[in-house]
C-alpha cells in the first residue's frame, strides 16, 4: 500500500486531452487546429500596459494586497450593468469574480453535486465542464438533440428518468464543441420545459460576444432568473492569461459559492480585477470585440472553402455563425483518435470528439479551432486532413472483401 492514501475522488481526475494534444503540437512543423485558444494577434498589449502603469500608481498597495472574495467592487458592477444589455437584470451582488470561468464550474460542482446525482449535460458537451464536474461523481444524464441544441422533451423526460436531477448545463452560443447556436423559439421551450421539472440550468456563456454577422438570442438567465446560474469570462474578449470570469447566481445560491470559493483561493488577483476593468470600463470593449469578430469571421470562411474543397465524401459540418470551432463527422469506418498519429505525422492536428462526450462517445467526430492559424495556413492544415483521411479510407477499400 502506497505511503500517500489518495481519496477515491482523485481516481476521477484525468488529463485533458486537448492540453496532452497540445504537448504534441509543440514538435516543429506541426499545424495546430486543437486548441481552443484565442488568437493571441487580438491581445490588446498596449491597452493592458498602460492600465498596468495606471493601476500602479493611483492604486499600487491596494492592488497589491489581499481583497475580496467576492471580487473588485467595480468590476462586479461593469458586469452586472453589460449584462443588463443583454436582458438580464443583475445585482452586482449576485456576481462572483473567479479566476476564469472554469473555476465558476468548479464551485457549482463543489456546491451543487453529490455523489450520485444526475447532472443533466448536452451530446456532446464541453470537455472541461466534465472534467470539473467529475471529482464531485455525478451520474451524467445526456441530453438528446440536434441541430438547434437540446430537444426540451429531453429535460422533460428527466423528472422521469432522473430524479433529483441537479441542474442541467447548456451552453446556448456558439457551442464548444459543435459551434451550433440556440435558437430563439427552441430557448424558449427549454426555460419552459427547466421550469416545469423544476430542474435549475446552468448558462455557460464564454463565446457569446463572438458572433459575425447576427448576434444571439438572449440568454436563458435573462428568461428565468431564480432559475439559472450564468457563467462568464474574460479571456475570449481580452486575454486569457489574466485567468478571470465570473458567475452570477441567484440569491439564494450565492453564499454557498462565496464560501466555496473562499475555500479554494481566498479571491481572484486583485490587481488582475484593477487592471482589466482599468482597461474596459469607458467602453473599449465596444471597439475592440468588433476587431475580433471580424478576424475570426475571415478565419471561419477560410476553413469553410477548405472542407469543402479537400475533405472527402462522407465528412459532415455545419459552418458555424460565430465562435471559435468547426464539428465534423467522418465517413463509416473512421475513428478520429486512432487517426490523429498518422495525422500529427503528416503535419496537423485536431481533437478527436469522443472525449466530449459524457456518455456513448462518437469515435467518429472532431473539433478543429480556426482562429489560432491564417487563412493560407488553414488551407494547408485542411488539405492535410483531407489526404489522411483519403489514404485511410483508400486503404479500408483495399482490404475490403
Amino acid at each position: 500500500m502506497s505511503l500517500w492514501q489518495q481519496a477515491r475522488r482523485s481516481a476521477r481526475l484525468n488529463p485533458s486531452i486537448i492540453r496532452e494534444i497540445l504537448k504534441v503540437t509543440e514538435q516543429p512543423g506541426v499545424l495546430s487546429m486543437a486548441g481552443g485558444l484565442p488568437s493571441a494577434d487580438t491581445f490588446p498589449v498596449l491597452a493592458i500596459r498602460e492600465a498596468c502603469e495606471r493601476v500602479l500608481t493611483q492604486a499600487p498597495r491596494e492592488a497589491l494586497q489581499y481583497a475580496a472574495s467576492e471580487g473588485f467592487a467595480p468590476l462586479r458592477e461593469w458586469v452586472a450593468q453589460h449584462l443588463g444589455t443583454l436582458g438580464m437584470v443583475v445585482d452586482p451582488g449576485q456576481v462572483l469574480i473567479t479566476t476564469g470561468s472554469q473555476q465558476g464550474l468548479d464551485l457549482v460542482g463543489k456546491v451543487m453535486v453529490d455523489a450520485g446525482a444526475p447532472v443533466a449535460v448536452e451530446t456532446p458537451t464541453y470537455l472541461g465542464a466534465l472534467q470539473a464536474f467529475n471529482p464531485y461523481e455525478p451520474i451524467y444524464a445526456s441530453l438528446a438533440g440536434d441541430a438547434d441544441g437540446p430537444r426540451p422533451e429531453a429535460i422533460t423526460a428527466l423528472a422521469h428518468d432522473a430524479p433529483g436531477t441537479r441542474f442541467a448545463y447548456l451552453l446556448p452560443n456558439f457551442q464548444n464543441p459543435t459551434g451550433r447556436v440556440i435558437p430563439e423559439a427552441r430557448r424558449v421551450a427549454l426555460v419552459a420545459a427547466a421550469q416545469a421539472a423544476r430542474m435549475p440550468i446552468v448558462e455557460d456563456n464564454p463565446y457569446g460576444d463572438l458572433w459575425f454577422d447576427d448576434a444571439p438570442p438572449a440568454p436563458l438567465a435573462a428568461r428565468w432568473p431564480e432559475g439559472v446560474l450564468y457563467l462568464g469570462s474574460f479571456s475570449k474578449v481580452l486575454t486569457p492569461g489574466f485567468r478571470l470570469g465570473y458567475l452570477v447566481a441567484p440569491p439564494v445560491l450565492y453564499p454557498k459559492l462565496l464560501q466555496a470559493k473562499q475555500a479554494a483561493d481566498l479571491h481572484t488577483p486583485g490587481f488582475n480585477q484593477r487592471v482589466v476593468h482599468e482597461v474596459i470600463k469607458n467602453g473599449f470593449l465596444d471597439s475592440h470585440v468588433p476587431t475580433i469578430r471580424a478576424r475570426y469571421r475571415a478565419q471561419c470562411a477560410a476553413m469553410a472553402e477548405a472542407l469543402v474543397q479537400h475533405l472527402p465524401e462522407g465528412c459532415e459540418w455545419q459552418r458555424p455563425q460565430g465562435g471559435m470551432f468547426f464539428w465534423l463527422r467522418l465517413p463509416v469506418g473512421c475513428d478520429a483518435m486512432a487517426l490523429l498519429p498518422q495525422a500529427v505525422a503528416q503535419g496537423i492536428a485536431y481533437v478527436p470528439g469522443a472525449a466530449f462526450y459524457a456518455q456513448a462517445p462518437d469515435p467518429r467526430t472532431l473539433r478543429l479551432s480556426f482562429v489560432t492559424l491564417s487563412p493560407e495556413d488553414i488551407a494547408v492544415g485542411v488539405a492535410t486532413l483531407g489526404r489522411v483521411l483519403r489514404e485511410h479510407l483508400d486503404a479500408q477499400r483495399e482490404v475490403a472483401p
